[in-house]
């Protein structure tokens, strides 16, 4: 069972996962600029994490190495901790994945995370000579050789059909101690979480999966990690586990709806339907937002309609550790970034415990007021007696 007091006295982490998604049709390049922009903003609010996709086709996630693009972010912010979400292991060399991390980890001073998977999209795989039901197991030989190079100073090598290893060492160590942190990326199946338990990891979980072929519960699949963890000695904290959920915020519930009702059915239809002929709602696509919000797979309101979802998440998962939106280029710049901000102003302070001296302060202050304005209007009279017979005095 959940340890529910502990989680409920964890600072909860806020952050974004950007595949990203924009729609075809519009400039790349401003699109990239965007991205950067957004991930400027969080940084600002004070963001604890921003995490970046791999993908290579399709047309709408547009970002093909992770690590260049943290490199890039990476100059441009100060604090928010920025991780690849995720590098599809099948498509590299496990060394090379390891050295472009490693590397990453000094030129930040150590504010990188690892994030991998299998590789989401098919098209890719295919793309690129794979077999795609191959590409789980693969990128679970490919992680085992990984950590090894990360937390071992011995020579490892290792044979595989896909790729070899002779006596091969990381000339630079990582940066963080004792390694760079690494997350398994979870969508529906229980391979994401049997890996991260097999060697203690983080977990980044799609808090509702991309369709309905398969649904394994987020209670499921966090007791598969457990599981698998015990099994092999190793221990998974729920602090370490994120979902990750779309999220728009306005002033009203029906502005917030109203602001993604275009975007929100082009990506549900046009992308996920459409291009990648995953399962979608069986909604006309100006209903789709009010179908999703429905049904608990967006959260689109106000910031006490986000509190009151995250609480939902909080009591059907058993309890985690951190809420990553996933970015969505689905209403204007500036509603887009004002929801960022709405979600820092009054969305962070109920799930980071930072509102309970101001809040205690207030509570006192307001209990004793009548004392205080007494003792107020006696200072200011005795200030004024001072003063006028001061003047008195003076005059004598």
């Amino acid at each position: 069972m959940p340890d529910n007091g502990i989680m409920a006295h964890h600072r909860m982490k806020f952050g974004v996962f950007m595949a990203p998604f924009h729609r075809i049709g519009e400039n790349p390049t401003l699109a990239l600029d965007r991205d950067l922009e957004l991930i400027q903003w969080l940084d600002v609010l004070g963001y604890d994490e921003a995490y970046f996709g791999e993908h290579h086709s399709a047309g709408w996630e547009t970002i093909a190495s992770p690590e260049v693009f943290i490199a890039t972010a990476a100059e441009r912010t100060r604090h928010i901790r920025l991780g690849t979400g995720v590098i599809s292991l099948p498509y590299h060399h496990p060394y090379m994945v390891a050295n472009r991390m490693v590397l990453l980890d000094h030129l930040t001073k150590g504010r990188v995370i690892m994030g991998v998977g299998p590789g989401a999209l098919t098209s890719d795989a295919v793309m690129l000579g794979l077999d795609p039901a191959r590409q789980r197991e693969m990128m679970d030989e490919s992680l085992d050789v990984i950590v090894r190079l990360f937390t071992e100073t011995e020579p490892v090598s290792h044979k595989s059909d896909w790729f070899t290893l002779n006596e091969a060492v990381l000339q630079l160590r990582p940066y963080q101690q004792p390694h760079i942190p690494i997350a398994v990326a979870s969508a529906q199946s229980p391979a994401g979480p049997t890996l991260a338990g097999r060697h203690g990891l983080s977990i980044l979980s799609l808090s509702v999966p991309r369709d309905t072929v398969r649904r394994t519960s987020l209670a499921e699949l966090w007791a598969i990690a457990e599981d698998t963890a015990d099994k092999h000695g190793k221990t998974v904290r729920r602090e370490d586990w994120q979902l990750v959920i779309p999220c728009h915020l306005a002033e009203t519930r029906e502005q917030a709806i109203e602001d993604v009702r275009l975007g929100g059915g082009r990506l549900i239809k046009e992308y996920f339907g459409d291009i990648l002929g995953n399962d979608t709602p069986d909604v006309p696509s100006d209903k789709v937002v009010d179908y999703m919000v429905e049904n608990n797979q967006w959260i689109v309101g106000t910031p006490d309609d986000a509190i009151v979802a995250i609480e939902r998440l909080q009591e059907i998962s058993g309890g985690f550790g951190g809420l990553m939106i996933l970015v969505a280029d689905w209403a204007t710049r500036e509603k887009i970034l004002h929801s960022y901000e709405l979600l820092a102003r009054y969305v962070f302070p109920h799930f980071q415990g930072t509102l309970a001296g101001i809040e205690s302060t207030a509570r006192w202050a307001s209990e004793r007021k009548t004392v205080m304005q007494g003792g107020r209007l006696a200072g200011l009279k005795r200030a004024d007696e001072q003063y006028y017979d001061g003047k008195k005095e003076a005059k004598a």
